[in-house]
């Protein structure tokens, strides 16, 4: 960095983007649905991980709710 550059004389300003911010979260996925979106991701040079969140994002804004099967065990 050049010595020239005084950073006092900079206006600071609230960032843009913090409504748009990222969690990092850990989730537990089935390896077919994994595999799904890698191939998908692939086809699209979209990372994996951008098509499961625009996918939760569509189903958030479209209030659809999962239908869970719950396996019987035993």
């Amino acid at each position: 960095m050049r010595k020239e550059y005084d950073l006092k004389k900079m206006k600071l300003r609230p960032n843009p983007y913090v409504g748009r911010l990222k969690q990092s979260v850990t989730i537990r996925l089935d390896k077919d649905v994994i595999e799904y979106f890698k191939v998908l991701s692939e086809q699209t040079s979209t990372p994996y991980q951008t098509l499961v969140n625009d996918f939760l994002r569509s189903c958030k804004e479209q209030k659809m709710t999962p239908k869970t099967i719950w396996k019987k065990t035993g």
